[in-house]
């Protein structure tokens, strides 16, 4: 009898525990699979066959066809406008043909961009002839010192250097000039830029501005008659790009985006990597490690779901460009969905306790606050943030209202070079952030559509290499002249002075720019306390603002 009862005792025991090592092992296997994936995906994204996955490449077609196929695999359905696919142009303006814009002099070819570079409006085509700097005669290119003029108006605000160059093309070409060349002897700034995106009538004769140091490395002795040749060649640039875009259906009233962007900087042609020289950027942790990410969460959901919302999953390109191409779907979703909140996920491939887990936008819903009390990971070190902009796409969905979560492991010192590479990746915890946010979406199922709450903003960027800042999100995606505010930081500088989203800044002091690339390397002449002035246009008014650093 004892025995028996004994047996009945320890049977259970016996099976239960069983049961826990059956589990254990299940669960071993899975953390196992989770983490070879991702180990896969990151390789693949971060290999230099895709060349650095730059936007509109044949690198970035590489991976959309990766990416899609992990879900035709999977059995999600696209929810692209073609397949999986959301294509969107990327209108980078007009930009001279490298191989037909030229100059040489005396046999020696000058640099394009370091030299010399063609006005937007030039005539395009080609001249030549032996002209002298100092004298112009018809049938010979001509030369012009803006100098005289600059002195002349350095204190009248309305002065606009182009238009004075412009009249003057039109009167060379008429006493028959056959190309301009434009140079600036004085120390005042001139202005002169290139404006990719000027839609002002073409000259008849090719027009050119000569840097200083193009100067004097080939103009220099001004009584001296040179042999010149000239051309000039334009191309309108369209860069295509493309999201992913795939769709687990509940038939739920609200749905949860899930984001990640994919590009990265190919060779660094846009001149947004912190490294030099012509070689390839892989990004395995910026953003192949959120990519890869998003895949196995992705799988999580499609092998178990929580039913009572939607899953979107976007996987974005142009975000190196400034969110290019989360913008693009917010202008054009491809499917009408009820947007119940966002969790984007960029760069969380390098986590360590020191660094910790950031996530961002805890501000932007109060159930955030009540999630992350019961939700908690014993294994991560979580850092909150609570500002729902930042530098990477769930910013332009928290334009719209919507409540966001931003995942980010920390920058590092591979941060936009050519050794973020996958060797560096730590996969095990990747991992274990991905189980992590499953879970926080298991445990969100049953609270509805959650409220939204506007937040403090931070400027985009993770790392700035200027002293000073008005405090604007600049639209990289306006093609027009200057740089549109896209939104403007509480309680910075724009703020205070009055400024707008929607505000075109188009001067500080006597810097004009012309783009947010010239924007930047203005602010960059700037320190804390300098005093100047801040011109913007509103409505098609231009409005002067006085301003301190």
């Amino acid at each position: 009898m004892k025995k028996t009862l004994l047996l009945l005792i320890l049977i259970p025991l016996l099976v239960n525990a069983q049961s826990r090592k059956k589990k254990y092992k299940a669960e071993l296997a899975n953390n196992a699979a989770i983490t070879a994936n991702l180990k896969a995906h990151i390789q693949y994204l971060a290999d230099d066959k895709l060349e650095g996955r730059r936007t509109g490449t044949a690198g970035e077609v590489l991976a959309m066809q990766y990416i899609s196929h992990q879900y035709e695999l999977m059995g999600i359905p696209p929810a692209g406008s073609t397949g999986y696919v959301q294509e969107f142009d990327i209108d980078e303006g007009k930009q001279p043909v490298e191989a037909n814009t030229y100059i040489i002099v005396n046999n020696q070819m000058a640099e394009l961009n370091r030299d010399y570079y063609p006005l937007a409006y030039s005539g395009t085509g080609t001249a030549a002839g032996n002209p002298s700097v100092a004298l112009n005669e018809s049938g010979q290119p001509w030369f012009r010192d803006v100098r005289e003029v600059l002195e002349e108006n350095q204190n009248n605000p309305h002065f606009d250097i182009m238009e004075s160059i412009r009249n003057s093309v039109v009167k060379a070409a008429k006493k028959g000039a056959t190309a301009f060349l434009v140079y600036n002897s004085s120390n005042i700034t001139d202005n002169i830029l290139y404006d990719k995106h000027d839609k002002s009538a073409t000259a008849s004769i090719p027009v050119f501005y000569i840097t200083k140091e193009g100067f004097k490395k080939y103009f220099s002795d001004v009584s001296a008659t040179i042999s010149l040749k000239t051309g000039v060649a334009f191309i309108q640039k369209i860069r295509k790009a493309r999201n992913v875009i795939a769709f687990i259906d509940n038939k739920a009233a609200n749905t949860v985006i899930l984001g990640a962007h994919y590009d990265h900087l190919g060779y660094g042609e846009d001149k947004n990597a912190l490294d030099t020289g012509h070689v390839i950027h892989n990004g395995a942790d910026d953003n192949a490690s959120g990519t890869a990410g998003l895949i196995e969460l992705a799988r999580m959901l499609k092998k178990s779901a929580p039913v009572s919302n939607n899953y979107l999953i976007l996987h974005f390109s142009g975000e190196e460009l400034g969110l290019l191409g989360s913008k693009y779907w917010l202008e054009h979703p491809t499917l009408s969905v009820n947007p119940n909140y966002m969790i984007n996920m960029d760069m969380v491939g390098r986590y360590d306790s020191a660094r910790k887990l950031t996530i961002g936008g805890y501000g932007t819903s109060p159930a955030w606050g009540d999630l992350f009390k019961t939700v908690t990971d014993n294994r991560l070190a979580i850092k909150f943030d609570s500002a729902g902009t930042g530098p990477s796409d769930h910013e332009a969905f928290y334009r719209k209202s919507i409540p966001v979560l931003f995942f980010f492991t920390g920058s590092h010192p591979d941060y936009h070079k050519a050794t973020d590479d996958w060797d560096k990746i730590n996969y095990d915890s990747e991992r274990e952030i991905l189980q992590y946010i499953y879970q926080l979406i298991k445990d969100l199922d049953t609270k509805g559509k959650l409220a939204f709450l506007k937040t403090r903003e931070e400027q985009a960027g993770r790392g700035s290499r200027y002293t000073v800042s008005l405090g604007i999100m600049p639209d990289y995606g306006f093609t027009g002249t200057g740089v549109r505010a896209d939104g403007i930081v509480p309680g910075k500088l724009a703020e205070r002075t009055g400024l707008q989203a929607g505000d075109i800044i188009v001067q500080l002091g006597e810097y004009k720019f012309v783009d947010v690339m010239s924007y930047m390397q203005t602010l960059g002449k700037f320190k804390k306390g300098d005093k100047t002035s801040l011109v913007i246009k509103r409505n098609n008014k231009e409005i002067t603002y006085n301003i301190e650093f």
